[in-house]
Protein backbone atom coordinates (compact mmCIF):
# COMPACT_ATOMS: atom_id res chain seq x y z
CA UNK A 1 0.00 0.00 0.00
CA UNK A 2 3.04 2.38 0.97
CA UNK A 3 4.40 1.61 -2.38
CA UNK A 4 1.52 2.49 -4.43
CA UNK A 5 0.86 5.85 -2.24
CA UNK A 6 4.40 6.45 -2.74
CA UNK A 7 4.13 5.75 -6.93
CA UNK A 8 0.95 7.90 -7.34
CA UNK A 9 2.61 10.72 -5.41
CA UNK A 10 5.69 10.65 -8.06
CA UNK A 11 3.21 10.63 -10.86
CA UNK A 12 1.37 13.28 -9.30
CA UNK A 13 4.79 15.27 -8.58
CA UNK A 14 5.95 15.02 -12.41
CA UNK A 15 2.25 15.84 -14.19
CA UNK A 16 1.74 19.17 -11.89
CA UNK A 17 6.33 19.84 -12.85
CA UNK A 18 5.43 19.40 -16.50
CA UNK A 19 2.65 21.15 -16.65
CA UNK A 20 3.95 24.35 -15.16
CA UNK A 21 5.49 27.24 -16.92
CA UNK A 22 9.15 28.08 -15.53
CA UNK A 23 11.60 30.52 -16.06
CA UNK A 24 15.45 30.13 -15.89
CA UNK A 25 16.13 33.80 -15.87
CA UNK A 26 20.00 35.01 -16.25
CA UNK A 27 22.19 32.45 -17.02
CA UNK A 28 25.01 31.48 -19.80
CA UNK A 29 22.82 29.38 -22.38
CA UNK A 30 25.13 26.98 -24.05
CA UNK A 31 22.98 26.17 -26.61
CA UNK A 32 24.47 23.45 -29.19
CA UNK A 33 22.51 25.43 -32.02
CA UNK A 34 23.66 27.75 -34.34
CA UNK A 35 22.67 30.07 -31.84
CA UNK A 36 25.71 29.63 -30.04
CA UNK A 37 26.29 30.59 -26.60
CA UNK A 38 24.04 33.18 -24.79
CA UNK A 39 25.97 34.50 -21.97
CA UNK A 40 22.67 36.27 -20.23
CA UNK A 41 19.66 34.62 -21.43
CA UNK A 42 16.11 33.18 -20.27
CA UNK A 43 14.57 30.04 -20.77
CA UNK A 44 10.68 29.43 -20.91
CA UNK A 45 9.28 26.19 -19.97
CA UNK A 46 5.90 25.26 -20.48
CA UNK A 47 4.50 22.04 -20.85
CA UNK A 48 7.17 19.98 -20.74
CA UNK A 49 8.68 21.85 -23.89
CA UNK A 50 11.38 24.83 -24.33
CA UNK A 51 9.04 27.62 -25.57
CA UNK A 52 11.53 30.58 -25.94
CA UNK A 53 15.16 31.12 -24.97
CA UNK A 54 17.52 34.12 -25.77
CA UNK A 55 18.95 36.86 -24.33
CA UNK A 56 15.73 39.45 -24.45
CA UNK A 57 13.03 36.99 -23.46
CA UNK A 58 10.13 38.04 -20.93
CA UNK A 59 9.28 36.24 -18.37
CA UNK A 60 5.42 35.07 -18.31
CA UNK A 61 2.92 36.00 -16.11
CA UNK A 62 3.01 33.08 -12.89
CA UNK A 63 6.03 31.56 -14.11
CA UNK A 64 8.24 29.90 -11.39
CA UNK A 65 11.27 31.47 -11.83
CA UNK A 66 14.51 29.92 -11.11
CA UNK A 67 17.47 31.97 -10.72
CA UNK A 68 20.42 31.50 -13.16
CA UNK A 69 22.53 34.49 -12.43
CA UNK A 70 26.34 32.67 -12.43
CA UNK A 71 25.09 29.47 -13.83
CA UNK A 72 25.35 27.50 -16.75
CA UNK A 73 22.33 25.72 -18.34
CA UNK A 74 23.17 22.94 -20.94
CA UNK A 75 21.10 20.37 -22.98
CA UNK A 76 21.29 17.24 -20.60
CA UNK A 77 24.60 15.02 -21.42
CA UNK A 78 24.36 11.45 -22.91
CA UNK A 79 26.54 8.73 -22.15
CA UNK A 80 27.26 6.50 -25.13
CA UNK A 81 28.23 2.64 -25.05
CA UNK A 82 26.60 2.28 -21.39
CA UNK A 83 24.76 -0.35 -19.85
CA UNK A 84 22.29 2.13 -17.63
CA UNK A 85 19.01 0.42 -17.38
CA UNK A 86 20.38 -2.83 -18.49
CA UNK A 87 22.41 -3.90 -14.73
CA UNK A 88 22.56 -3.42 -11.20
CA UNK A 89 24.91 -5.02 -9.75
CA UNK A 90 27.37 -6.65 -11.88
CA UNK A 91 28.19 -9.90 -9.53
CA UNK A 92 24.35 -10.86 -9.23
CA UNK A 93 23.46 -12.48 -12.53
CA UNK A 94 19.66 -12.19 -12.15
CA UNK A 95 20.27 -8.27 -11.83
CA UNK A 96 21.94 -8.35 -15.05
CA UNK A 97 20.33 -8.12 -18.38
CA UNK A 98 23.11 -6.47 -20.28
CA UNK A 99 24.08 -9.86 -22.78
CA UNK A 100 23.32 -12.97 -24.27
CA UNK A 101 24.44 -16.44 -24.50
CA UNK A 102 21.91 -18.10 -26.15
CA UNK A 103 23.05 -19.76 -29.79
CA UNK A 104 19.80 -18.84 -31.11
CA UNK A 105 19.86 -14.79 -30.62
CA UNK A 106 22.64 -12.18 -31.30
CA UNK A 107 21.76 -10.09 -33.63
CA UNK A 108 18.08 -10.23 -32.67
CA UNK A 109 18.87 -9.28 -28.67
CA UNK A 110 17.11 -6.35 -28.25
CA UNK A 111 18.19 -4.70 -25.08
CA UNK A 112 14.97 -2.67 -25.26
CA UNK A 113 13.20 -5.04 -23.75
CA UNK A 114 13.21 -5.67 -19.92
CA UNK A 115 15.16 -2.58 -19.07
CA UNK A 116 14.56 -1.72 -15.20
CA UNK A 117 13.34 2.16 -14.67
CA UNK A 118 13.79 1.88 -11.05
CA UNK A 119 17.68 0.97 -10.97
CA UNK A 120 19.10 3.33 -8.49
CA UNK A 121 22.42 3.88 -11.34
CA UNK A 122 19.88 6.06 -12.53
CA UNK A 123 19.53 9.02 -10.38
CA UNK A 124 23.35 8.57 -9.36
CA UNK A 125 24.14 9.32 -12.98
CA UNK A 126 21.26 11.79 -13.51
CA UNK A 127 23.23 13.86 -10.56
CA UNK A 128 25.90 14.01 -13.13
CA UNK A 129 23.97 15.84 -15.74
CA UNK A 130 23.29 12.63 -17.79
CA UNK A 131 19.48 12.53 -18.97
CA UNK A 132 20.06 10.26 -21.58
CA UNK A 133 21.62 7.39 -22.35
CA UNK A 134 22.55 4.97 -25.37
CA UNK A 135 22.41 1.85 -23.69
CA UNK A 136 24.43 -0.86 -25.55
CA UNK A 137 24.48 -4.96 -25.09
CA UNK A 138 27.91 -6.62 -24.48
CA UNK A 139 29.18 -9.83 -25.57
CA UNK A 140 28.51 -12.41 -22.66
CA UNK A 141 32.14 -13.74 -21.15
CA UNK A 142 30.05 -16.67 -19.45
CA UNK A 143 29.58 -18.48 -23.02
CA UNK A 144 28.65 -18.07 -26.36
CA UNK A 145 31.90 -16.70 -27.17
CA UNK A 146 31.41 -17.45 -30.98
CA UNK A 147 28.37 -15.24 -31.12
CA UNK A 148 29.05 -12.96 -33.93
CA UNK A 149 26.61 -9.67 -33.19
CA UNK A 150 26.19 -8.45 -29.50
CA UNK A 151 22.75 -6.99 -30.11
CA UNK A 152 20.55 -3.87 -31.05
CA UNK A 153 21.67 -0.79 -28.64
CA UNK A 154 18.79 1.40 -27.55
CA UNK A 155 18.37 5.04 -26.76
CA UNK A 156 17.35 5.81 -22.64
CA UNK A 157 15.88 8.27 -20.71
CA UNK A 158 16.75 8.75 -17.03
CA UNK A 159 13.41 9.97 -16.12
CA UNK A 160 12.74 6.85 -14.12
CA UNK A 161 9.22 5.61 -15.53
CA UNK A 162 7.90 2.98 -17.71
CA UNK A 163 8.33 4.21 -21.09
CA UNK A 164 12.01 4.78 -20.58
CA UNK A 165 13.32 3.56 -24.33
CA UNK A 166 13.26 7.03 -26.52
CA UNK A 167 14.43 5.14 -29.40
CA UNK A 168 14.77 1.29 -29.56
CA UNK A 169 16.56 -0.74 -31.82
CA UNK A 170 18.79 2.36 -32.75
CA UNK A 171 21.95 0.61 -33.57
CA UNK A 172 23.28 -2.62 -33.87
CA UNK A 173 26.40 -3.46 -32.21
CA UNK A 174 29.51 -5.76 -33.58
CA UNK A 175 33.40 -6.29 -32.31
CA UNK A 176 35.75 -6.76 -34.75
CA UNK A 177 39.80 -6.10 -34.93
CA UNK A 178 40.95 -8.28 -31.53
CA UNK A 179 37.61 -9.53 -30.24
CA UNK A 180 36.41 -10.33 -33.50
CA UNK A 181 38.85 -12.48 -34.66
CA UNK A 182 38.64 -14.23 -31.25
CA UNK A 183 35.30 -15.19 -32.14
CA UNK A 184 35.49 -15.85 -36.20
CA UNK A 185 38.61 -18.90 -35.30
CA UNK A 186 41.37 -16.51 -34.17
CA UNK A 187 42.53 -14.06 -37.33
CA UNK A 188 41.27 -10.64 -38.49
CA UNK A 189 40.31 -12.05 -41.61
CA UNK A 190 38.34 -15.27 -40.65
CA UNK A 191 35.92 -11.97 -39.12
CA UNK A 192 35.96 -9.92 -42.03
CA UNK A 193 34.90 -12.82 -44.22
CA UNK A 194 32.41 -14.35 -42.03
CA UNK A 195 30.61 -10.50 -42.02
CA UNK A 196 30.52 -10.51 -45.08
CA UNK A 197 29.00 -13.78 -46.12
CA UNK A 198 26.66 -13.13 -43.10
CA UNK A 199 25.41 -9.75 -45.14
CA UNK A 200 25.13 -11.92 -48.24
CA UNK A 201 22.72 -14.41 -46.14
CA UNK A 202 20.48 -11.46 -45.03
CA UNK A 203 20.24 -10.08 -48.30
CA UNK A 204 19.51 -13.41 -49.74
CA UNK A 205 16.67 -13.81 -46.73
CA UNK A 206 15.14 -10.79 -47.34
CA UNK A 207 14.93 -11.29 -50.95
CA UNK A 208 13.15 -15.25 -50.42
CA UNK A 209 11.25 -15.43 -46.94
CA UNK A 210 8.66 -17.24 -48.46
CA UNK A 211 10.99 -19.78 -49.93
CA UNK A 212 12.60 -20.11 -46.47
CA UNK A 213 9.52 -20.05 -44.61
CA UNK A 214 8.67 -23.37 -46.73
CA UNK A 215 12.57 -25.05 -45.76
CA UNK A 216 13.54 -24.03 -49.36
CA UNK A 217 16.34 -22.34 -50.25
CA UNK A 218 20.08 -22.06 -49.62
CA UNK A 219 20.99 -23.23 -46.06
CA UNK A 220 21.33 -20.32 -43.45
CA UNK A 221 24.26 -20.13 -40.02
CA UNK A 222 21.84 -17.27 -37.85
CA UNK A 223 18.21 -17.78 -36.74
CA UNK A 224 15.45 -16.21 -38.14
CA UNK A 225 15.51 -13.61 -35.67
CA UNK A 226 18.99 -12.63 -36.30
CA UNK A 227 18.26 -12.51 -40.25
CA UNK A 228 15.24 -10.45 -39.42
CA UNK A 229 17.27 -7.67 -37.05
CA UNK A 230 19.96 -7.26 -39.74
CA UNK A 231 18.05 -6.21 -42.33
CA UNK A 232 17.93 -2.89 -41.93
CA UNK A 233 21.98 -3.10 -41.20
CA UNK A 234 22.57 -4.61 -44.65
CA UNK A 235 19.89 -2.01 -46.68
CA UNK A 236 22.19 0.49 -44.64
CA UNK A 237 19.50 1.95 -42.38
CA UNK A 238 20.64 0.70 -39.49
CA UNK A 239 23.81 2.01 -38.05
CA UNK A 240 26.08 -0.63 -37.06
CA UNK A 241 28.23 0.17 -33.77
CA UNK A 242 31.67 -1.54 -34.59
CA UNK A 243 34.27 -1.81 -31.69
CA UNK A 244 37.77 -1.71 -32.84
CA UNK A 245 40.96 0.04 -31.95
CA UNK A 246 43.91 -0.55 -34.50
CA UNK A 247 44.60 2.00 -37.06
CA UNK A 248 44.66 -0.93 -39.89
CA UNK A 249 41.34 -2.52 -38.25
CA UNK A 250 39.37 0.91 -38.82
CA UNK A 251 40.78 0.91 -42.66
CA UNK A 252 39.13 -2.26 -43.18
CA UNK A 253 36.16 -1.46 -42.02
CA UNK A 254 36.03 1.75 -43.63
CA UNK A 255 36.81 -0.10 -46.88
CA UNK A 256 34.31 -2.95 -45.84
CA UNK A 257 31.85 -0.18 -45.08
CA UNK A 258 32.25 1.59 -48.66
CA UNK A 259 32.07 -2.01 -50.34
CA UNK A 260 28.74 -3.28 -48.56
CA UNK A 261 26.89 0.21 -48.28
CA UNK A 262 26.82 0.75 -44.74
CA UNK A 263 26.73 2.97 -41.80
CA UNK A 264 29.26 2.72 -39.63
CA UNK A 265 29.84 4.42 -35.97
CA UNK A 266 33.45 3.14 -34.66
CA UNK A 267 33.58 2.71 -30.87
CA UNK A 268 36.82 2.45 -29.05
CA UNK A 269 38.92 3.31 -32.04
CA UNK A 270 42.23 4.32 -29.74
CA UNK A 271 44.49 4.15 -32.19
CA UNK A 272 41.79 6.40 -34.43
CA UNK A 273 43.93 9.69 -34.70
CA UNK A 274 46.58 7.41 -37.19
CA UNK A 275 43.74 7.38 -39.22
CA UNK A 276 41.93 10.35 -38.59
CA UNK A 277 41.70 11.77 -42.59
CA UNK A 278 40.30 8.39 -43.60
CA UNK A 279 37.63 8.50 -40.98
CA UNK A 280 36.60 12.16 -41.53
CA UNK A 281 36.53 11.22 -45.47
CA UNK A 282 34.06 8.38 -44.65
CA UNK A 283 32.39 10.63 -42.02
CA UNK A 284 31.92 8.20 -39.40
CA UNK A 285 31.22 9.36 -36.02
CA UNK A 286 33.33 7.49 -33.19
CA UNK A 287 32.98 7.06 -29.77
CA UNK A 288 35.96 7.02 -27.67
CA UNK A 289 37.35 7.41 -24.03
CA UNK A 290 39.38 10.52 -23.91
CA UNK A 291 40.99 8.80 -20.35
CA UNK A 292 42.64 5.51 -22.48
CA UNK A 293 46.22 6.20 -23.26
CA UNK A 294 47.33 2.33 -21.38
CA UNK A 295 47.79 -0.02 -24.50
CA UNK A 296 46.30 -3.13 -22.81
CA UNK A 297 47.11 -4.63 -26.05
CA UNK A 298 48.79 -5.05 -29.43
CA UNK A 299 45.64 -3.19 -31.02
CA UNK A 300 46.28 -0.24 -28.31
CA UNK A 301 50.17 0.71 -28.96
CA UNK A 302 49.13 4.19 -30.45
CA UNK A 303 46.73 4.82 -27.72
CA UNK A 304 46.55 9.16 -26.52
CA UNK A 305 44.61 11.13 -24.62
CA UNK A 306 45.01 13.66 -27.50
CA UNK A 307 42.64 10.94 -29.41
CA UNK A 308 40.16 13.34 -29.04
CA UNK A 309 41.38 16.53 -29.97
CA UNK A 310 43.49 14.95 -33.05
CA UNK A 311 40.07 13.11 -34.96
CA UNK A 312 38.26 16.52 -34.11
CA UNK A 313 40.56 18.28 -35.95
CA UNK A 314 40.67 16.19 -38.54
CA UNK A 315 36.85 17.19 -38.84
CA UNK A 316 35.47 13.99 -37.17
CA UNK A 317 32.60 14.25 -35.04
CA UNK A 318 33.27 13.04 -31.72
CA UNK A 319 31.17 11.20 -29.27
CA UNK A 320 32.58 11.09 -25.67
CA UNK A 321 31.98 8.32 -23.18
CA UNK A 322 33.69 7.11 -19.97
CA UNK A 323 34.10 4.11 -17.84
CA UNK A 324 34.46 1.59 -20.77
CA UNK A 325 30.71 0.89 -20.79
CA UNK A 326 30.26 0.11 -17.10
CA UNK A 327 27.05 2.17 -15.46
CA UNK A 328 28.14 2.59 -12.17
CA UNK A 329 31.29 4.70 -13.92
CA UNK A 330 28.69 6.72 -16.08
CA UNK A 331 28.56 9.81 -13.90
CA UNK A 332 32.28 10.47 -14.73
CA UNK A 333 31.03 11.55 -17.84
CA UNK A 334 32.12 15.08 -17.65
CA UNK A 335 35.20 14.45 -16.15
CA UNK A 336 36.17 12.76 -19.25
CA UNK A 337 34.73 15.65 -21.46
CA UNK A 338 37.01 17.69 -19.12
CA UNK A 339 40.44 16.10 -19.65
CA UNK A 340 39.43 15.92 -23.28
CA UNK A 341 39.70 19.55 -23.40
CA UNK A 342 42.76 19.65 -20.99
CA UNK A 343 44.45 17.51 -24.15
CA UNK A 344 43.51 19.88 -26.49
CA UNK A 345 39.61 19.20 -27.77
CA UNK A 346 37.63 23.03 -27.45
CA UNK A 347 35.63 23.34 -24.72
CA UNK A 348 32.55 23.71 -26.84
CA UNK A 349 33.18 20.60 -29.15
CA UNK A 350 33.53 18.55 -25.90
CA UNK A 351 30.07 19.93 -24.90
CA UNK A 352 28.91 18.79 -27.88
CA UNK A 353 30.27 15.35 -27.50
CA UNK A 354 28.25 14.34 -24.91
CA UNK A 355 25.07 16.32 -25.85
CA UNK A 356 24.33 17.19 -29.91
CA UNK A 357 26.80 14.56 -31.35
CA UNK A 358 25.01 11.46 -29.63
CA UNK A 359 21.65 13.06 -30.70
CA UNK A 360 22.36 13.19 -33.76
CA UNK A 361 24.54 9.85 -34.25
CA UNK A 362 21.61 8.00 -32.60
CA UNK A 363 18.27 10.00 -34.30
CA UNK A 364 16.65 11.60 -31.45
CA UNK A 365 18.25 15.13 -32.15
CA UNK A 366 14.37 16.30 -32.82
CA UNK A 367 13.99 15.99 -29.40
CA UNK A 368 17.23 16.21 -26.84
CA UNK A 369 20.94 17.12 -27.23
CA UNK A 370 20.11 21.27 -27.91
CA UNK A 371 18.15 24.18 -26.93
CA UNK A 372 15.93 25.60 -28.84
CA UNK A 373 12.04 26.64 -28.88
CA UNK A 374 9.91 23.28 -29.49
CA UNK A 375 12.22 21.11 -28.06
CA UNK A 376 11.79 18.55 -24.84
CA UNK A 377 12.80 20.50 -22.19
CA UNK A 378 15.77 18.12 -21.60
CA UNK A 379 18.45 20.53 -19.79
CA UNK A 380 20.88 20.89 -16.50
CA UNK A 381 21.16 23.92 -14.61
CA UNK A 382 25.06 23.75 -13.27
CA UNK A 383 26.33 26.16 -10.66
CA UNK A 384 29.79 27.06 -12.74
CA UNK A 385 30.97 25.29 -15.89
CA UNK A 386 29.84 22.24 -16.51
CA UNK A 387 32.98 20.28 -17.07
CA UNK A 388 35.07 21.56 -14.01
CA UNK A 389 34.40 18.42 -10.79
CA UNK A 390 33.37 20.89 -8.54
CA UNK A 391 29.99 22.41 -10.20
CA UNK A 392 26.64 20.85 -9.13
CA UNK A 393 23.25 20.96 -10.80
CA UNK A 394 21.16 23.39 -9.83
CA UNK A 395 17.89 21.95 -11.43
CA UNK A 396 17.72 18.96 -13.77
CA UNK A 397 14.61 18.12 -16.84
CA UNK A 398 14.36 15.07 -18.02
CA UNK A 399 12.18 14.92 -21.14
CA UNK A 400 10.31 17.95 -19.93
CA UNK A 401 10.15 16.82 -16.15
CA UNK A 402 11.87 18.47 -13.44
CA UNK A 403 13.93 15.64 -11.22
CA UNK A 404 14.40 15.82 -7.12
CA UNK A 405 18.44 16.15 -7.33
CA UNK A 406 19.05 13.64 -4.76
CA UNK A 407 19.87 9.61 -5.20
CA UNK A 408 20.18 6.54 -2.90
CA UNK A 409 23.39 7.55 -2.19
CA UNK A 410 23.38 10.33 -0.75
CA UNK A 411 19.99 9.95 0.99
CA UNK A 412 22.03 6.98 3.16
CA UNK A 413 24.79 9.68 3.42
CA UNK A 414 22.42 11.93 5.35
CA UNK A 415 20.61 8.94 7.26
CA UNK A 416 23.72 8.14 8.95
CA UNK A 417 25.44 11.56 9.31
CA UNK A 418 26.11 11.85 13.03
CA UNK A 419 22.93 14.57 14.10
Amino acid sequence: MTRRLLALAALAFATSASAETIAIVDARLMTMTAAGEVERGTIVIRDGRITAIGPGVAVPVGARVIDGRGGTVTPGFIQADSTLGAVEVSQVPASADRATHSAAISAGFDISLGLNPDSILLPVSRLAGITHAVTTPLYDDRGGRDLQFAGQAAVIDLAQRPDMVTRPRAAMVLEMGEGGAERAGGARGSAIVELKATLADVRHFAAHRVAYDRGEGRPQKLSRVDLEALIPVAEGRMSLIVKVDRASDIREIIALAREEKLRVIFDGAEEGWRVAADIAAAKFPVILDPLADLPHSFSELGATMENAARLHAAGVMVIIKTGSGVAHRARELRYGAGNAVAYGLPHDAAVAAITVNPARVFGVADRVGSLEAGRAADLVLWNGDPLEPLSQPQAIFVEGVEKPLTARPLELRDRYLPR
